[in-house]
């Protein structure tokens, strides 16, 4: 079974991704890691500084590389479209 310091090495290698990117990814969700913490995630499970990522330093991750990738979410006000009549296209009369 893979663990979270798995799932974040491979993410890393598969976005080519360095310390100073994961560490900026993690600040896009107001989430504040040191590299030296960040460090200790990618040690194998023998080293004695070796830590065990847990599920939020993870799910942070994650919500701030959707961020990096895809951009911020827009504003739902300004997205706001008037409602098209596609139904009565379909309804209405053969």
């Amino acid at each position: 079974m893979l663990t979270n310091n798995d799932i974040l090495k491979k993410l890393r290698v598969a976005h080519k991704l360095r310390d100073e990117d994961i560490v900026k990814i993690c600040e896009l969700v107001d989430f504040k890691i040191s590299k030296s913490a960040l460090n200790d995630f990618f040690r194998k499970e023998s080293h004695p500084k070796y830590v065990p990522a847990g599920d939020q330093i993870l799910r942070n991750f994650l919500n701030g590389l959707i961020i990096h990738l895809r951009g911020p979410m827009p504003d739902k006000k300004s997205e706001s479209k008037p409602k098209s009549n596609s139904s009565k296209r379909y309804l209405g009369k053969r």
